[in-house]
C-alpha cells in the first residue's frame, strides 16, 4: 500500500489537469451509506426494491410512499465533508484539479469548498415546485410530511435524477469535455455499475488513470494504478 500511495503522490505532483469522477463510496466516510455494498441501501429489505421506489413511475404512482422512503433513506442533512472532499477542494484551489464529476446528491463537495462540481444525478439540496417552479432548499424537504407542497399547491420535487429519467445533457457535455482534456483521471468510491454515468470514463485519453475504491470496479483492469481502500483514508496520506 505504501508503494501505491507513493506512486499516486508522484502522479498528482506531475499533473496540473486532474479530473475526479466519484460515486457513493466518497461519502461513506461521512456516514452516508452507499448502495451496493454488503450493508448498503440495496441490501436492505423494503416493501419494494429501492430501484423501484426511486423510479419516476413510482414517484408518479406512489407519491406519498416515494417521499417517505426518500426522506428516510436519501437525505443526510447533518453529514460533513471527509478527507477526500477536503483534499479535492485543496487541489482545485491549488489549480491542479479542474473538475469534480459526482454521482452523489449530498452537496458535500461544495461544502468542502469545491467550485466546479458537476452533479450527474442532481442534488437533494435543490427542490422545485412542479407547478410554479418555486425553489426550496434541503430544510424544507427534511421538515415536510407526506407529499411536500408549495404555497401554490404544487408538489415540490427533488432536483435529483430518478430511474427512468434522463441525465442533464449540459452536465454530460461538460463532463465529457473535462474528461477528454484531463491529463489525470481519478475514479473514486464507485463500482462504475450505473450507466450512462459510468460510461463517461471511456472518453479519457490520458495515461494516468487511477482507481481508488473498496473492492473491484469495471475500470480496474485498464487503470494505471488501482488502490483498494477507503478513498478518504487514501487521499489523507497525500
Amino acid at each position: 500500500m505504501e508503494e501505491k500511495i507513493a506512486k499516486l503522490k508522484e502522479m498528482v505532483e506531475r499533473s496540473d489537469n486532474i479530473v475526479f469522477f466519484g460515486g457513493a463510496g466518497v461519502s461513506t466516510e461521512s456516514g452516508i451509506k452507499d448502495y451496493r455494498s454488503v450493508d448498503g441501501l440495496y441490501s436492505q429489505k423494503f416493501a419494494y426494491p429501492p430501484e423501484t421506489m426511486l423510479s419516476h413511475s413510482f414517484y408518479t404512482s406512489h407519491t406519498e410512499e416515494f417521499f417517505e422512503f426518500y426522506r428516510a433513506k436519501m437525505l443526510a442533512p447533518d453529514a460533513q465533508p471527509n478527507a477526500a472532499h477536503r483534499k479535492l477542494a485543496q487541489w482545485e484551489q491549488e489549480g491542479k484539479l479542474k473538475a469534480v464529476i459526482t454521482q452523489n446528491i449530498d452537496n458535500l463537495h461544495q461544502s468542502a469548498g469545491s467550485k466546479e462540481v458537476l452533479e450527474l444525478h442532481g442534488s437533494a439540496w435543490r427542490n422545485y415546485c412542479q407547478h410554479c417552479g418555486a425553489f426550496y432548499g434541503l430544510e424544507r424537504m427534511v421538515n415536510s410530511r407526506g407529499v411536500p407542497r408549495c404555497s401554490c399547491g404544487g408538489i415540490i420535487k427533488p432536483d435529483v435524477v430518478l430511474y427512468e429519467e434522463g441525465l442533464d445533457e449540459n452536465v454530460i457535455s461538460k463532463a465529457v469535455h473535462y474528461i477528454r482534456q484531463a491529463d489525470m483521471l481519478i475514479i473514486g468510491g464507485t463500482s462504475l455499475a450505473v450507466y450512462p454515468a459510468a460510461g463517461l470514463v471511456r472518453y479519457y485519453r490520458g495515461s494516468k488513470l487511477v482507481v481508488i475504491n473498496k473492492g473491484d470496479t469495471n475500470a480496474s483492469l485498464d487503470a494505471d494504478l488501482v488502490i483498494d481502500g477507503p478513498i478518504g483514508e487514501v487521499l489523507s496520506q497525500l
